[in-house]
């Protein structure tokens, strides 16, 4: 018999050898962070949520739609009285959500912007905020046209340097907010030294913003923070629903959670839950407590895409520079590995050319979707200097590196492969800015057909019977 040949093998500096490079070089750098955190699953699934609190013994916690209780006489009731003021489902959430942050309590708000406005107002008129200076464009518009404006100080400090955070705290000063990894560059704060900087100030509270690491990678409390706070619109909820084509958007619920482990800053934050009103449905708490149950899986994923594709990125002759904390060439990668288990999938990186490349890499990609938002198991793409960062005022954008060639990428949970090539063939179409045509767009994935347009909205009749067969998943007690 003659010899067998082998397979030809893909050149390395070719668009399959890039991707099947970046898939092993992956798989290796996950090792060296933090191991994971104890019981985070068993948590996730059981705390707050024993079948025993229930009359019915119901395994899954119920939606409780109720605005009111039945007291037994005045003053005289069973835990619950009006519904902003404490819910059974709000309960099983919290209750849940402080496990995850290895703390001792949570709240829950009706958006991550919710609970930055409580925060604030624990500091009255005239106090000093110390914020990082790459933020959350809606953190930046709270802080510089809003909290500003209604006597808070705000100054913007780049607290990678804890040195320069030493020397921007004052007598006035009492709230530091974080937010590591920044968005949208994706600069890692070491925590544990701005604990130590800000414990030599009394007075002075740190609070962290943990909504890209989410609490499966980062315990911002266990480093020396005070608050911990997260949206838990992106990796906290975002899990599926079986009826999200008709009923709910992939990415469906808008909620922050902010977990403390001090008494008497729980205390004080649950008054102003209650007083300020800003809390989330029981639906969405509903719907977020379930997402927690799924999050160390999806967290895994994530991790492991985005490392995937920043390894891809980075060997791109099309790219200039990828941000990524999990990879040896982030300026704060041994802080990474210092204080998390692991890394998101959010990515920075900066295409070469001009803004026309930009976008038109944006607009051939066919897998990720041009959309703001973040931590889905859908993976997006979008442009912070138009998007989600516009309201900054642009020399401020160009000074922290927020420029027309900036591009983040929330990686999802899609095969691997798919989204490599995703990226080489938009990678490829960006050299020319050239343009998908509208009249033939691009199917959503390699292979797939162009989904047809939506004809016009559910009727009546169907509306229901889908809405009865989601209650009929959430026991009503």
């Amino acid at each position: 018999m003659g010899r067998r040949e082998s397979p030809a093998q893909p050149s390395p500096r070719s668009a399959e050898g890039r991707c099947l490079r970046a898939a092993a070089m992956a798989d290796k750098e996950m090792q060296g962070f933090l191991p994971p955190f104890k019981h985070f699953a068993t948590s996730a699934i059981h705390v707050g949520q024993d079948p025993e609190q229930w009359r019915s013994g119901a395994v899954v916690p119920p939606i409780s739609l109720s605005t009111t209780f039945k007291q037994r006489a005045p003053g005289e009731h069973a835990g619950y009285e009006y519904a902003r003021s404490g819910n059974p489902t709000r309960d099983c959430l919290e209750k849940a959500a402080a496990a995850l942050d290895g703390a001792k309590y949570c709240l829950a708000y009706s958006s991550g912007l919710a609970a930055l406005l409580n925060i604030c107002h624990l500091l009255k008129t005239g106090d000093t905020v110390i914020c990082m200076d790459d933020v959350y464009g809606g953190t930046n518009r709270y802080f510089q046209k809003v909290a500003s404006e209604n006597n808070l100080k705000v100054v913007f400090v780049d607290c990678t340097k804890p040195k320069c955070l030493e020397a921007a705290i004052t007598p006035e000063t009492k709230l530091v907010w974080l937010e590591t990894p920044t968005n949208p560059t994706l600069k890692v704060i070491d925590i544990k030294a701005c604990a130590d900087v800000v414990r030599r100030h009394p007075g002075v509270l740190l609070a962290v913003d943990n909504s890209f690491m989410s609490a499966y990678f980062q315990r911002p409390l266990s480093l020396g923070a005070d608050i911990c706070m997260s949206s838990a619109t992106k990796y906290m909820n975002a899990v599926p629903s079986p009826f999200d084509c008709f009923l709910c958007n992939r990415s469906d619920v808008l909620m922050g959670l902010v977990s403390v482990n001090r008494d008497d800053l729980y205390e004080r934050l649950k008054f102003l839950q209650n007083s300020l009103g800003a809390v989330p449905s029981p639906f969405d708490c509903y719907m977020c407590n379930r997402g927690l149950k799924t999050l160390h899986i999806r967290m895994k994923l994530h991790f492991h895409n985005g490392l995937a594709v920043a390894k891809f990125l980075e060997s791109h002759p099309r790219v200039e520079k990828v941000i990524y904390p999990g990879l040896p060439s982030h300026p704060q990668y041994d802080v990474t590995k210092k204080q998390c288990t692991g890394c998101p999938g959010m990515i920075a990186f900066y295409i070469k050319g001009n803004i026309k490349n930009a976008s038109a890499f944006l607009k051939n990609l066919k897998v990720f979707s041009l959309a703001e938002s973040l931590g889905g198991f859908e993976s997006l793409a979008e442009h912070p200097a138009i998007m989600t960062h516009a309201s900054v005022p642009e020399e401020e954008r160009k000074a922290l590196g927020i420029t027309d060639t900036l591009i983040r990428l929330s990686v999802g949970l899609e095969d691997e492969e798919d989204l490599l090539q995703d990226l080489e063939q938009a990678l490829k179409a960006a050299v020319s800015g050239e343009f998908p045509s509208q009249n033939h767009p691009h199917p959503p994935f390699p292979g797939a057909e162009p989904a047809a347009p939506p004809t016009g909205s559910l009727g009546w009749g169907l509306r229901v019977s889908l809405f009865a067969a989601l209650l009929r998943h959430s026991p009503m007690d």
